[in-house]
């Protein structure tokens, strides 16, 4: 059984051979669920898969400068047709 220490900030380290087990990295979130008064349970949150919606915004920041309005966007794919 591995054991942590509570700091005087509350903060807990996972030890070492648990996370290596577990595969943790930095960064990723613990859930912590009270099931009684001496007991709690740490599981790792999940990290969602975004839909097809979670992408809406990302090619503006591929883009870069000004952004354009469809008109603009059709009248310059039909110039290029010429």
């Amino acid at each position: 059984m591995d054991n942590s220490t509570l700091t005087e900030r509350g903060q807990v380290s996972v030890p070492a051979a648990l996370r290596k087990s577990m595969k943790l990295r930095p960064g990723q979130k613990l859930v912590w669920l009270r099931i009684s008064d001496r007991e709690m349970r740490v599981s790792v949150e999940t990290q969602a898969v975004p839909g097809p919606l979670g992408v809406l915004g990302y090619a503006r920041k591929l883009r870069g400068g000004a952004a354009r309005r469809t008109a603009r966007w059709m009248q310059e794919l039909r110039a290029g047709e010429k």
